[in-house]
């Protein structure tokens, strides 16, 4: 690791203030020690708010639209020319498997150069209200904004947040997620190095706790929150932006159903759903984690899943051919171990996980598990219960499945299994979540936003439409007088 570790990063500068302590990077592949960063405070916090606040005040940055395309791009290349080495320290840190690691890198740094390309074509328009009156509206940025980002990708949910604030014109403040604070300093490092980004647009302040995160919520001269997390932790952050009437855009919690018809091509499908059940090892708010089949094809479905599930590959994330690294931490490896215990309680437990044995037993490991269930009301099927758990369900037809799907709370996405493109077509309409895939899950890309219905979120990320959080349109009225 550099010297500066997980230090924070404010006003161009490495900080290793530690005034409330240091947090220790456990790896949850075998629990040894990655590092150490020092926990932030809320004078800290509200000290870097007050940097990006002078930064965006009195720099270029917010009115020159090719400066912040030429350091978006720099930043791109800097992120990419390190990807390996910040791939191998995610898949260490949080424990993403290498491959998917390696994937978020690559969409980090391509999200990046989206919106370097993005931040020249921020464009208002004229309007003539009669003879010698004319309105310009222009697109302004918003000002500070604050960026949480959790441990789950901590790279590609870091940039597709900062990206589009920068590209706008903003300066930021981030809060890394307590669990991932090596990698996000990897990622400031790469800010750090470009040029052309004026001392105190980006900056980062770690947390062990809720101390930093109130201030980023809460404190006057921040404009924007960009958070991304539970859907509990959203309301908080909610409830704090009130007080001074912040724009908010919270991307929160999930609950994807995968819809399975008897038309489906089922070994291309088996294989979709469990890529999309354990991507990032079942913690990721868009992993299918309800899987919704037609009754003629129940059995067979039941009976392929359990077999594909059961062979699943589990190991160190850096490992090769391995599809399940370990959750990450201990903490929640315990939770994941709870909630299976109240499902062989409370439903029909056809595949139990467990630690993985001996060969695991260093790590936070635990293996695949599927159970049945006809209570769509539960909390089993109602709660995200963020890991590698699925509940499988019947349902009769069009009119069922629909009503089984959208009978929860939240509403991110969801993907529909079918070779009939009528009927893809009709249910995508009619499922209530802001992305539907057909015949595959978790495509995600940059140009396409993304986002939640009801308690999944406000706003989206992702494409032009994420602009919108971070711009102001301001009216200005002329008269000519003669």
């Amino acid at each position: 690791m550099p010297a500066h570790e997980g230090d924070h990063f404010i006003g161009g500068a490495w900080i290793s203030d530690a005034g409330n302590g240091w947090t220790e990077s456990v790896s949850p592949n075998d629990g040894s020690i990655l590092g150490t960063a020092p926990n932030g405070s809320a004078e800290l916090a509200g000290r870097a708010v007050m940097v990006a606040r002078e930064a965006f005040e009195t720099t270029d940055w917010a009115q020159d639209p090719r400066l912040r395309a030429k350091a978006l791009l720099d930043f791109a290349d800097r992120l990419e020319a390190q990807k390996d080495s910040i791939a191998r320290l995610m898949a260490w840190e949080n424990g993403k498997v290498l491959g998917q690691a390696a994937h978020e890198l690559a969409a980090g740094f391509g999200e990046a150069r989206y919106y370097a390309g993005v931040a020249r074509n921020v464009f208002g328009r004229t309007f003539e209200s009669g003879p010698g009156k004319m309105s310009l509206m222009t697109r302004e940025p918003s000002g500070v904004v604050s960026v949480i980002v959790p441990w789950n990708a901590p790279v590609t949910l870091l940039v597709r947040s900062v990206a589009p604030a920068l590209a706008a014109g903003c300066s930021v403040v981030i809060k890394p997620a307590p669990q991932t604070p090596l990698t996000n300093a990897a990622v400031m490092a790469c800010f750090s190095d470009v040029a052309d980004l004026p001392d105190g647009i980006v900056n980062s302040v770690n947390e062990h706790g809720t101390e930093v995160g109130t201030v980023l919520s809460s404190h006057p001269e921040v404009d924007v929150i960009s958070f991304t997390g539970s859907s509990r932790t959203g309301r908080t952050v909610m409830a704090n932006a009130a007080a001074t009437v912040k724009q908010v855009s919270l991307e929160l919690g999930g609950k994807a159903p995968a819809l399975v018809f008897e038309d489906a091509e089922l070994d291309s499908t088996i294989a979709e759903i469990k890529r999309g059940a354990l991507a990032l090892n079942g913690q990721m708010c868009t992993c299918i984690s309800r899987i919704l089949v037609q009754d003629s094809i129940y059995e067979s479905v039941r009976e392929r899943l359990v077999s594909a599930f059961g062979n699943t590959r589990a190991g160190s994330a850096l490992d090769a051919g391995v599809e399940l690294g370990p959750l990450v931490d201990a903490h929640n490896q315990a939770r994941i171990l709870r909630i299976i215990d109240r499902a062989a309680n409370e439903a029909n437990l056809i595949l139990r996980g467990d630690t993985g044995g001996e060969r695991l037993a260093q790590g936070c490991f635990v293996t695949p598990s599927v159970f049945e269930i006809e209570d769509v009301s539960h909390p089993l099927v109602q709660d995200e219960l963020f890991g590698p758990i699925v509940s499988l369900e019947r349902f009769s037809d069009e009119a069922d499945a629909l009503a089984k799907a959208n009978a929860t709370r939240y509403g991110l996405a969801s993907s529909i299994y079918t070779n009939d493109l009528n009927r893809s077509m009709r249910m995508s309409r009619k499922l209530k979540f802001g992305t539907v895939w057909i015949n595959c899950h978790n495509r995600l890309l940059a140009e396409v936003e993304t986002g939640g219905y009801r308690e999944s979120g406000i706003g989206r990320l992702h494409g032009i439409e994420a602009m919108n959080d971070f711009l102001e349109t301001k009216h200005i009225y002329w008269e000519s007088g003669s």
